[in-house]
């Protein structure tokens, strides 16, 4: 764990990694395990070392609005908030690519913001992070059209994957964006039309 630590989380001081490594329990999970449900209290703050995990939100419907990716080096910011406020999830928590994973117990949170000066820069840091990323997500549903929903989602996979391949199907897209599967297709039609994009019947691919 050790290696792993200071490989992924560079910034951590040697101090706090000893006490990571002395309280934390690192664990894999697989592609479609959830981490994190609506209305469940949390225990431990999740520092992610590989693979990735998809925060987003499920309606009554069963309809889910996605919000943001935790990446390698990354931690979720909602658990932290929990922490801090003693209060059940709001979101969900899924993993989307094989992880592996620290899970830091939250009762430690106040004590390394307080102890641990890196450890406070990074917990800052994570919040404005994504307070950033959900506050774009916002302006998108708020002012933009469909279609420029649909071009700054694709964006946003291919640039948490690194790559212009997408696993994405029609439903899951639409799923996301809460509308129909019949609007996205359409909408994607008309980009692969434009140059945009090229469809194919497992993926997209972004040109």
């Amino acid at each position: 764990m050790e290696e792993d630590i200071k490989k992924i989380f560079p910034n951590f001081s040697k101090e706090l990694i000893k006490e990571i490594v002395a309280n934390a329990i690192q664990q894999s999970s697989n592609s479609g395990d959830v981490l994190m449900r609506t209305g469940q209290y949390i225990n431990h703050t999740i520092l992610l070392i590989k693979g990735q995990i998809k925060i987003y939100r499920e309606g009554e419907n069963g309809g889910e609005f996605f919000m943001y990716y935790i990446q390698p080096g990354e931690a979720c910011a909602v658990s932290m908030i929990c922490a801090t406020k003693s209060q059940t999830s709001q979101i969900m928590a899924k993993v989307v690519e094989d992880a592996e994973l620290i899970m830091v117990p939250l009762a430690l949170m106040d004590k390394w913001m307080m102890e641990h000066r890196s450890w406070y820069e990074f917990v800052i840091f994570t919040y404005r992070t994504r307070f950033e990323e959900v506050l774009e997500v916002v302006d998108n549903i708020a002012f933009r059209a469909m279609d420029e929903r649909l071009e700054f989602y694709l964006k946003r996979h291919a640039e948490a994957c690194g790559c212009k391949d997408l696993k994405l199907s029609h439903q899951e897209i639409a799923t996301e964006l809460n509308t129909s599967r019949e609007v996205i297709s359409r909408l994607l039609k008309k980009m692969e039309q434009r140059g945009l994009v090229s469809l194919h019947r497992n993926h997209i691919a972004l040109l």
